[in-house]
């Protein structure tokens, strides 16, 4: 007796594994959650959105949304990559590689702050989140900063080969400076402390600063 085939063929002819709509099912629920948590991050804020409401706001069960994501910060995360990402497209969309750097990075800062300001309290929330070394979610965060890093040191680079900064600049350790500048206006931003006009001008003013350093020496060659 032959075993049989587990795969199964649709009127369409194509071949379709038992698990297929399975792995569909999942994927629409998971697209439910985060658009769940999406809104209720908006409506109630991160700390006051708990699972419990956005599996209710999925219609969902309590217990169901575990199969999916093991708490909100999973959901955060997601967020902030999209975010993220968007804020890169946009940048690219608008950049051209022969505009002066300084201009570049100041532009990229813009793109990704418009975005961030419409959830002022994810910010605080994902910086939280690495204060925990040992937390999976904080390993998750400080890839995302990371990958940050990296996207501005690539125009930082492209700026030693235009030719507008000093060729000895260390384009990694500078764009270090220039996140972590942004990440301390952006703090202070989301908790009151600046306006969102300020925390603009405090990151301008940071790029500004930095690049004093970074400008390219009139006898360098």
């Amino acid at each position: 007796m032959q075993p049989r085939d587990p795969a199964r063929i649709s009127t369409t002819g194509a071949l379709h594994q038992p698990e297929d709509g399975r792995l569909l099912r999942g994927a629409r629920s998971r697209a439910r959650i985060r658009e769940a948590a999406r809104a209720l991050f908006q409506e109630r804020g991160f700390d006051a959105a708990t699972l419990r409401a956005i599996a209710a706001r999925a219609g969902m069960g309590a217990s169901s949304i575990y199969r999916h994501v093991r708490s909100k910060h999973e959901l955060l995360v997601l967020e902030l990559a999209d975010l993220q990402e968007e804020a890169w497209l946009d940048f690219r969309r608008q950049d051209a590689r022969t505009t002066p750097t300084r201009e570049r990075i100041q532009k990229f800062f813009q793109s990704q702050h418009e975005l961030l300001a419409r959830h002022p309290d994810l910010t605080v929330i994902a910086i939280r989140a690495t204060t925990y070394p040992d937390s999976r979610i904080s390993a998750r965060v400080l890839a995302l900063n990371d990958r940050t890093i990296g996207l501005l040191a690539e125009i930082l680079q492209g700026g030693r080969a235009l030719g507008d900064l000093d060729p000895r600049v260390d384009v990694l350790a500078a764009a270090r400076a220039l996140f972590h500048g942004a990440i301390g206006a952006r703090i202070s931003w989301a908790n009151g402390l600046l306006s969102e006009g300020a925390c603009r001008t405090e990151i301008e003013g940071t790029v500004e600063l930095l690049f004093r350093g970074l400008g390219r020496a009139p006898n360098s060659s």
